[in-house]
């Protein structure tokens, strides 16, 4: 059971202006992107960053998530953390990267743990 990265997570309008600018001042490449039609968003991520994009709207569900925790084995940490004081917001699903839940942890933080698939 390990985290592999924390993402921080940033809620924007517009995606191309906010990759172009986290780019340059990361002088990295773009990571990841894609859409998530279902949830009617845009997703990108540079280096330890999360980058959502949306409307007000359909971003709503979303702002209250702190961090992106990417894990090497989801079903063991939702074990560990339900053992351990924390509750389930959005149990496992498949997402376009792998499966994901969103977790508010005992301190009262809203996390959500991602496993890509291999």
């Amino acid at each position: 059971m390990k985290v592999e990265k924390i993402l921080i997570r940033l809620y924007v309008h517009d995606i191309d202006e906010t990759v172009k600018f986290y780019e340059k001042i990361l002088n990295q490449k773009c990571d990841l992107r894609f859409k998530y039609s279902e949830m009617k968003l845009e997703l990108a991520q540079i280096s330890n960053i999360l980058i959502l994009s949306g409307t007000d709207d359909d971003l709503k569900p979303f702002k209250d998530t702190k961090a992106t925790f990417l894990v090497d084995s989801i079903i063991e940490f939702k074990e560990f953390l339900l053992k351990n004081g924390a509750v389930i917001i959005r149990d496992l699903k498949k997402v376009p990267t792998g499966m994901n839940m969103t977790v508010k942890q005992l301190d009262g933080n809203i996390v959500e743990y991602v496993e890509h698939r291999k």
